[in-house]
Protein backbone atom coordinates (compact mmCIF):
# COMPACT_ATOMS: atom_id res chain seq x y z
CA UNK A 1 0.00 0.00 0.00
CA UNK A 2 1.24 3.47 -0.88
CA UNK A 3 2.26 5.72 1.97
CA UNK A 4 1.25 9.22 0.87
CA UNK A 5 1.88 12.66 2.31
CA UNK A 6 0.76 16.12 1.21
CA UNK A 7 3.25 18.85 2.09
CA UNK A 8 2.35 22.52 2.31
CA UNK A 9 4.53 25.45 3.43
CA UNK A 10 2.70 28.18 5.30
CA UNK A 11 3.22 31.74 6.42
CA UNK A 12 0.23 33.58 7.87
CA UNK A 13 -2.45 31.21 6.55
CA UNK A 14 -4.72 31.23 9.61
CA UNK A 15 -7.70 32.18 7.42
CA UNK A 16 -7.23 29.09 5.26
CA UNK A 17 -5.52 26.39 7.28
CA UNK A 18 -8.57 24.79 8.91
CA UNK A 19 -10.49 24.43 5.66
CA UNK A 20 -7.34 23.29 3.88
CA UNK A 21 -6.66 20.46 6.32
CA UNK A 22 -10.29 19.42 6.51
CA UNK A 23 -10.59 19.33 2.72
CA UNK A 24 -7.53 17.09 2.39
CA UNK A 25 -8.27 14.51 5.06
CA UNK A 26 -11.36 12.99 3.37
CA UNK A 27 -9.48 12.41 0.09
CA UNK A 28 -8.04 9.11 1.33
CA UNK A 29 -7.36 7.27 4.56
CA UNK A 30 -3.78 6.80 3.38
CA UNK A 31 -2.93 10.52 3.02
CA UNK A 32 -1.13 12.34 5.81
CA UNK A 33 -0.53 16.09 5.91
CA UNK A 34 2.70 17.92 6.74
CA UNK A 35 2.61 21.67 7.33
CA UNK A 36 5.96 23.47 7.21
CA UNK A 37 5.31 26.75 8.99
CA UNK A 38 7.79 29.62 8.93
CA UNK A 39 6.98 31.07 12.34
CA UNK A 40 3.64 32.59 11.30
CA UNK A 41 2.79 35.40 13.74
CA UNK A 42 -0.92 34.88 13.03
CA UNK A 43 -0.99 31.51 14.82
CA UNK A 44 -1.06 29.14 11.83
CA UNK A 45 1.37 26.77 13.53
CA UNK A 46 -0.57 26.91 16.79
CA UNK A 47 -3.75 25.87 14.98
CA UNK A 48 -2.00 22.87 13.45
CA UNK A 49 -0.76 21.80 16.90
CA UNK A 50 -4.31 22.04 18.24
CA UNK A 51 -5.81 19.83 15.53
CA UNK A 52 -7.43 16.67 16.88
CA UNK A 53 -5.33 14.51 14.54
CA UNK A 54 -2.04 16.27 15.29
CA UNK A 55 0.85 13.78 15.21
CA UNK A 56 -1.53 11.10 13.89
CA UNK A 57 -2.49 12.33 10.43
CA UNK A 58 -1.49 15.98 10.64
CA UNK A 59 2.15 16.89 11.27
CA UNK A 60 4.12 20.09 11.68
CA UNK A 61 7.62 21.35 11.05
CA UNK A 62 7.85 24.67 12.87
CA UNK A 63 10.62 27.05 11.84
CA UNK A 64 11.60 30.18 13.71
CA UNK A 65 11.43 32.66 10.86
CA UNK A 66 10.40 33.15 7.25
CA UNK A 67 13.00 31.17 5.30
CA UNK A 68 11.33 30.76 1.92
CA UNK A 69 9.29 28.36 -0.14
CA UNK A 70 12.13 26.28 -1.54
CA UNK A 71 13.80 25.55 1.77
CA UNK A 72 10.41 24.80 3.32
CA UNK A 73 9.62 22.19 0.69
CA UNK A 74 13.10 20.68 0.92
CA UNK A 75 12.71 20.38 4.70
CA UNK A 76 9.36 18.67 4.11
CA UNK A 77 10.78 16.35 1.46
CA UNK A 78 13.59 15.25 3.77
CA UNK A 79 11.12 14.65 6.61
CA UNK A 80 8.92 12.54 4.32
CA UNK A 81 11.80 10.48 2.93
CA UNK A 82 13.07 9.73 6.43
CA UNK A 83 9.62 8.37 7.31
CA UNK A 84 9.37 6.16 4.22
CA UNK A 85 6.59 7.94 2.34
CA UNK A 86 6.62 6.84 -1.30
CA UNK A 87 4.24 9.41 -2.81
CA UNK A 88 4.95 13.04 -1.89
CA UNK A 89 2.46 15.72 -2.94
CA UNK A 90 3.16 19.45 -3.11
CA UNK A 91 0.08 21.59 -2.55
CA UNK A 92 -0.60 25.20 -1.56
CA UNK A 93 -2.47 25.83 1.68
CA UNK A 94 -4.32 28.86 0.29
CA UNK A 95 -6.93 26.58 -1.37
CA UNK A 96 -5.83 27.53 -4.90
CA UNK A 97 -5.12 23.83 -5.54
CA UNK A 98 -8.28 21.75 -5.35
CA UNK A 99 -7.62 18.43 -3.56
CA UNK A 100 -10.08 16.69 -5.90
CA UNK A 101 -7.25 16.41 -8.45
CA UNK A 102 -5.09 14.35 -6.12
CA UNK A 103 -6.72 11.07 -7.17
CA UNK A 104 -5.84 11.70 -10.83
CA UNK A 105 -2.32 12.75 -9.87
CA UNK A 106 -1.79 9.60 -7.83
CA UNK A 107 -3.14 7.45 -10.67
CA UNK A 108 -0.74 9.10 -13.12
CA UNK A 109 2.13 8.68 -10.67
CA UNK A 110 1.84 4.91 -11.10
CA UNK A 111 3.17 5.39 -14.65
CA UNK A 112 5.22 8.58 -14.34
CA UNK A 113 7.88 9.68 -11.86
CA UNK A 114 6.72 13.28 -11.47
CA UNK A 115 3.17 14.50 -12.08
CA UNK A 116 2.41 18.21 -12.44
CA UNK A 117 -1.06 19.64 -11.95
CA UNK A 118 -0.92 21.97 -14.94
CA UNK A 119 -2.79 25.23 -15.46
CA UNK A 120 -1.69 25.47 -19.09
CA UNK A 121 -1.71 21.97 -20.60
CA UNK A 122 -5.23 22.51 -21.98
CA UNK A 123 -5.29 26.22 -22.73
CA UNK A 124 -5.37 28.60 -19.75
CA UNK A 125 -7.24 27.37 -16.68
CA UNK A 126 -6.85 30.09 -14.06
CA UNK A 127 -9.69 31.72 -12.12
CA UNK A 128 -9.69 35.11 -10.35
CA UNK A 129 -6.25 36.32 -11.42
CA UNK A 130 -5.94 39.88 -12.73
CA UNK A 131 -4.83 40.00 -16.36
CA UNK A 132 -1.40 41.38 -15.35
CA UNK A 133 -0.71 38.37 -13.12
CA UNK A 134 -1.93 35.94 -15.77
CA UNK A 135 0.27 37.50 -18.45
CA UNK A 136 3.27 37.45 -16.10
CA UNK A 137 2.75 33.76 -15.33
CA UNK A 138 2.21 32.81 -18.96
CA UNK A 139 5.30 34.70 -20.12
CA UNK A 140 7.37 33.18 -17.30
CA UNK A 141 6.46 29.70 -18.47
CA UNK A 142 7.20 30.62 -22.09
CA UNK A 143 10.57 32.00 -20.95
CA UNK A 144 11.37 28.68 -19.26
CA UNK A 145 10.26 26.66 -22.29
CA UNK A 146 12.46 28.68 -24.66
CA UNK A 147 15.55 28.73 -22.43
CA UNK A 148 15.40 25.17 -21.13
CA UNK A 149 13.95 23.41 -24.16
CA UNK A 150 11.81 21.01 -22.16
CA UNK A 151 8.22 20.43 -23.21
CA UNK A 152 6.54 21.42 -19.96
CA UNK A 153 3.64 23.86 -20.23
CA UNK A 154 3.48 24.79 -16.54
CA UNK A 155 7.04 25.07 -15.26
CA UNK A 156 6.07 27.29 -12.33
CA UNK A 157 3.07 25.37 -11.01
CA UNK A 158 3.28 24.23 -7.41
CA UNK A 159 0.79 21.33 -7.43
CA UNK A 160 2.83 18.15 -7.92
CA UNK A 161 3.21 14.51 -7.00
CA UNK A 162 6.71 13.06 -6.69
CA UNK A 163 7.54 9.40 -6.47
CA UNK A 164 10.12 9.06 -3.71
CA UNK A 165 12.77 7.76 -6.14
CA UNK A 166 12.88 11.23 -7.72
CA UNK A 167 13.57 13.03 -4.45
CA UNK A 168 16.07 10.37 -3.40
CA UNK A 169 18.16 11.16 -6.49
CA UNK A 170 18.07 14.93 -5.99
CA UNK A 171 20.54 16.45 -3.55
CA UNK A 172 18.07 18.61 -1.65
CA UNK A 173 20.86 20.43 0.19
CA UNK A 174 21.99 21.88 -3.14
CA UNK A 175 18.56 23.25 -4.08
CA UNK A 176 18.94 27.00 -3.64
CA UNK A 177 15.95 28.47 -5.47
CA UNK A 178 12.87 29.95 -3.87
CA UNK A 179 9.51 30.99 -5.28
CA UNK A 180 8.74 30.21 -8.91
CA UNK A 181 12.35 29.32 -9.67
CA UNK A 182 12.20 26.52 -7.08
CA UNK A 183 9.46 24.85 -9.11
CA UNK A 184 11.53 25.24 -12.27
CA UNK A 185 14.67 23.88 -10.60
CA UNK A 186 12.93 20.77 -9.29
CA UNK A 187 11.39 20.04 -12.70
CA UNK A 188 14.72 20.47 -14.44
CA UNK A 189 16.59 18.31 -11.93
CA UNK A 190 14.03 15.53 -12.37
CA UNK A 191 14.27 15.79 -16.15
CA UNK A 192 18.09 15.90 -16.13
CA UNK A 193 18.20 12.69 -14.11
CA UNK A 194 16.05 10.90 -16.65
CA UNK A 195 12.75 10.78 -14.77
CA UNK A 196 9.47 10.83 -16.65
CA UNK A 197 7.20 13.87 -16.25
CA UNK A 198 3.47 14.04 -16.90
CA UNK A 199 1.19 17.09 -16.82
CA UNK A 200 -2.49 16.64 -16.04
CA UNK A 201 -5.01 19.49 -16.38
CA UNK A 202 -6.27 21.34 -13.33
CA UNK A 203 -8.23 24.53 -12.74
CA UNK A 204 -6.33 26.95 -10.53
CA UNK A 205 -8.49 29.19 -8.32
CA UNK A 206 -6.68 32.14 -6.78
CA UNK A 207 -6.89 32.57 -3.02
CA UNK A 208 -9.88 34.38 -1.57
CA UNK A 209 -8.44 34.77 1.95
CA UNK A 210 -5.03 35.93 3.14
CA UNK A 211 -2.39 37.63 1.02
CA UNK A 212 -0.24 36.43 -1.85
CA UNK A 213 3.48 35.83 -1.21
CA UNK A 214 4.39 37.09 -4.70
CA UNK A 215 7.08 39.78 -4.60
CA UNK A 216 9.54 41.58 -6.89
CA UNK A 217 12.32 39.49 -5.33
CA UNK A 218 10.60 36.29 -6.44
CA UNK A 219 10.24 37.64 -9.98
CA UNK A 220 13.85 38.82 -10.24
CA UNK A 221 15.13 35.53 -8.86
CA UNK A 222 13.29 33.64 -11.58
CA UNK A 223 14.69 35.92 -14.31
CA UNK A 224 18.32 35.22 -13.46
CA UNK A 225 17.91 31.69 -12.07
CA UNK A 226 16.49 30.11 -15.23
CA UNK A 227 19.54 30.86 -17.44
CA UNK A 228 21.79 29.79 -14.55
CA UNK A 229 19.93 26.48 -14.37
CA UNK A 230 20.38 26.05 -18.12
CA UNK A 231 24.14 26.49 -17.74
CA UNK A 232 24.26 24.04 -14.85
CA UNK A 233 22.27 21.52 -16.86
CA UNK A 234 24.63 21.92 -19.84
CA UNK A 235 27.61 21.35 -17.55
CA UNK A 236 25.83 18.38 -15.92
CA UNK A 237 25.99 20.05 -12.51
CA UNK A 238 22.37 19.30 -11.57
Amino acid sequence: MNKIIAISPTYNEIDNIELFINSLLPISDTIDILIVDDGSPDGTGDFVRSHELFNEKVFLISRNKKMGLGSAYCAGFSWALERQYNKIIQIDADLSHNPKYIHAMLDASNEYDLVIGSRYINGVNVVNWPMSRLILSYLANLYCLILLGINIKDFTGGFKCFNRRVLEKINLEKVKSEGYSFQVEMNLKAYAKGFSIKEIPIIFNDRTEGSSKMSKRVIFEAIYMVPLLRIKNFLRLL
